[in-house]
């Protein structure tokens, strides 16, 4: 059945937004700047400050929840489930998840390439399925154990690519290409965990999507807030790109933003995108299927890529291209995206219906509207 012309802005709406998402914190991260002390430009390093305007863009969601049922109240037939009241901080143990791991992703962020950024993130199906297999008794398909294997092949390449571009790339040096890798890998683990806490205790209870990732956009933005008040005071060493060496200089980061102002539309780029990002995710769950949501992600990183090539971030590696791909395969398979290519053949459909069935349960989650809050979609 062919889409509708809101179908396809939706569609469209998603995979821009969710390139906007990524090119914008990588784009601060590009900047030159004086800080507050008379001193030569450096780099926009500042990760933390940059987590908590995302986690603002996803409390905003929450005000989106709201306009909703205020304009729904107005029709003679209200449409939209509100839901059943709940316990709000059965979000935060999730929500400091979010908090830590996109932390962490923005660091590695200031390590690495935007592409390689996205790729490695797809590293969340291999934690996130072996946990839902200790802590939630979930029985994995064959197709799923085999698209764990892929990605972890997948991951491999694109790390070797990143180790022999690393030699070669002047951007980023090699050493922290490498540690800019392990964090983005290390924080799907905390990712994976996010994802079995919200199965687990939230989305057993009917909450609304746009009201859940607010919820959790709201304990992040406040609370990782307030940690910049220590951050400020806590000495790092080198680790740290800033002139007093600390976890986060946010008062530099200001300084910095008034000096190159375009900063200031790259934060907002990143605030914004993932506000419309998190929404569209979920209308193309809602309106099309949350196989073509996965799809659409999957090409989300196809995008990032092409732009920084085509605005010279980085350089073109052939091995990253095959990385890229066998992930996508293996992505693929972990959520059953061979099972219409299956369902054709003949000898096959048997074996394609019979698997489908076996992860009723995941698509109906899927479909339910569940979705990882943050850029972790």
């Amino acid at each position: 059945m062919a889409w509708t012309k809101y179908q396809l802005f939706l569609a469209g709406l998603m995979l821009t937004t969710g390139s906007i998402n990524t090119l914008s914190a990588k784009w601060a991260d590009m900047f030159n700047a004086k800080g507050c002390q008379e001193e030569p430009e450096r780099p926009f390093s500042h990760p933390f400050l940059q987590a908590v305007g995302m986690f603002l863009g996803e409390f905003c969601c929450l005000a989106a929840f709201y306009i909703l049922i205020c304009h729904d109240k107005r029709r003679p037939e209200p449409r939209v489930n509100r839901g059943q009241s709940f316990n709000p901080f059965l979000f935060f143990p999730p929500a400091m998840c979010d908090m830590t791991a996109t932390s962490i992703m923005y660091v590695a962020l200031n390590m690495t390439s935007a592409s390689s950024f996205q790729m490695l993130r797809g590293a969340v199906i291999i934690f996130t399925g072996l946990l839902s297999v200790a802590f939630l008794g979930r029985r994995l398909a064959p197709n799923q154990w085999i698209g764990i294997f892929i990605t972890i092949l997948g991951l491999v390449i694109v790390g070797l690519a990143d180790f022999i571009s690393g030699n070669k790339d002047s951007s980023h040096k090699l050493s922290d290409v490498i540690t800019g890798d392990l964090l983005i890998i290390m924080a799907q683990i905390i990712v994976s965990v996010q994802m079995v806490l919200e199965e687990k205790f939230v989305y057993t209870h009917d909450v609304h999507p746009l009201r859940a990732v607010g919820t959790e956009g709201f304990f992040g933005f406040f609370v990782l807030s307030l940690l910049l008040i220590p951050m400020y005071f806590i000495p790092v060493g080198n680790f740290a790109n800033n002139p007093r060496h600390v976890l986060e200089d946010a008062l530099d980061a200001f300084c910095q933003i008034g000096h190159q102002p375009l900063i200031l539309l790259a934060l907002l780029g990143n605030t914004v995108s993932i506000a419309f990002f998190n929404f569209a995710g979920i209308s193309v769950t809602k309106e099309i299927s949350a196989t073509t949501r996965m799809v659409l992600d999957s090409l989300r990183t196809l995008v990032i890529w092409v732009v920084s090539l085509a605005l010279g971030w980085e350089h073109f590696h052939g091995l990253q291209v095959l990385g890229f791909l066998v992930l996508l395969v293996g992505t693929a398979l972990y959520n059953g995206l061979h099972r219409p290519l299956l369902a054709r053949i003949p000898c096959c459909a048997r074996f394609a219906n019979e698997e489908e069935g076996g992860s009723g349960e995941r698509e109906r989650l899927l479909n339910d509207g569940q979705v990882q809050t943050g850029d972790n979609s």
